[in-house]
């Protein structure tokens, strides 16, 4: 997926209930797993994803600072970020 023409939301865009559920991908566009929960609003919220498992079984939940993912829209504005981190 070339993210180059997706919208990066703004500050005032990072809330909760536009960045629950986004899909989260990795270098290469990796799925590396999904926001579940977010705790604050902005660059100093906390991002819960839930990584691994299959199925919603056996994924591990970590908590990632917001500032350190890259949100964005697609074309038909679904909200995603990407990172340079990976899976594991």
């Amino acid at each position: 997926m070339d993210h180059t023409n997706h919208v990066r939301l703004t500050e005032a865009e990072l809330t909760p209930d536009i960045l629950e559920d986004a899909t989260i991908y990795g270098p290469d566009d990796e799925n590396i797993g999904s926001v579940s929960r977010v705790d604050g609003t902005g660059s100093t919220a906390t991002v819960i994803i839930d990584v691994g498992g299959f199925l919603g079984i056996g994924a591990k939940s970590v908590a990632v600072p917001a500032s350190q993912l890259e949100f964005m829209r697609d074309e038909d504005g679904d909200v995603h970020a990407v990172t340079t981190w990976t899976e594991d």
